[in-house]
C-alpha cells in the first residue's frame, strides 16, 4: 500500500497573447470612451482586461500607443470598401433612424472617438486616423469627380447624424421616422453620385 498523497498535477494556464492583447484593446477602448485620454489610467485598463499593468507596457508600450492601437481598431476602414452603392444611402438613413442603443459596441465607439476629438492631446492623433482609415478608404470607394470634397461632407454629415442620434437616444417612429429616412436617403445618396 502506498502512502503517498498523490496530487493532480494542474496544468498552468496557456498563454495566449493573442487574446491577451485584444483583451486590453477592449478594455482600453472601454476606458477611453468612458473617461478620455487624460483621465484614463493604464492601472484600471489592465484591471478591466484581467492583467497586470506591466502586460499592457509589455504589448503595447505605453498610453499613448495604446491609446493609438484603440483608436485605429476603432474604424472599419476595410468595411467601407464592402459598401453597396445602390443600398447604402438608404441602409445608413435606417441607421440613423434606430436607436444608438441597437449596437451598444459601435455607441461606445462612437463615444471613444467623440472624447478623442475634444481633446487637445488626442485631436491630433485622432486627425490622422481619421484621413488614413476613414476619409481615405472613403474617398477611394466614392471614386471620380470631386471626390475629396464629397467624402468630407459625407463624413461630416454622418458624424452630425450620429451626433444628433446618441443624443436623441431612441429610435425615430411613425411619420417623422419615414420622412427623416426619405430625406436622410436622398441626401446621402447626392453624396455618392458624382455631379
Amino acid at each position: 500500500m502506498n502512502d503517498t498523497l498523490t496530487l493532480d498535477r494542474v496544468s498552468p494556464r496557456r498563454r495566449d497573447a493573442e487574446a491577451t492583447r485584444a483583451a486590453i484593446l477592449e478594455a482600453a477602448k472601454a476606458q477611453f470612451a468612458l473617461l478620455g485620454y487624460d483621465c484614463a489610467v493604464l492601472r484600471d485598463i489592465a484591471r478591466e482586461a484581467g492583467v497586470d499593468v506591466a502586460l499592457v507596457k509589455r504589448y503595447f508600450g505605453g498610453k499613448e500607443a495604446l491609446f493609438l492601437e484603440a483608436l485605429k481598431a476603432s474604424f472599419g476602414a476595410n468595411g467601407i470598401r464592402e459598401w453597396d452603392r445602390a443600398t447604402f444611402a438608404r441602409q445608413i438613413a435606417v441607421s440613423l433612424a434606430d436607436s444608438p442603443h441597437a449596437n451598444e459596441e459601435r455607441t461606445h465607439g462612437f463615444q471613444f472617438l467623440l472624447r478623442a476629438a475634444t481633446s487637445p492631446t488626442t485631436a491630433p492623433l485622432l486627425n490622422l486616423i481619421v484621413q488614413d482609415r476613414f476619409l481615405g478608404p472613403i474617398r477611394e470607394w466614392l471614386g471620380g469627380v470631386d471626390a475629396d470634397a464629397r467624402a468630407r461632407v459625407l463624413a461630416a454629415s454622418y458624424i452630425g447624424f450620429l451626433v444628433e442620434r446618441l443624443i436623441r437616444g431612441e429610435a425615430l417612429a411613425g411619420r417623422e421616422r419615414e420622412v427623416f429616412i426619405d430625406r436622410v436617403t436622398a441626401m446621402f445618396a447626392a453624396l455618392v453620385a458624382e455631379s
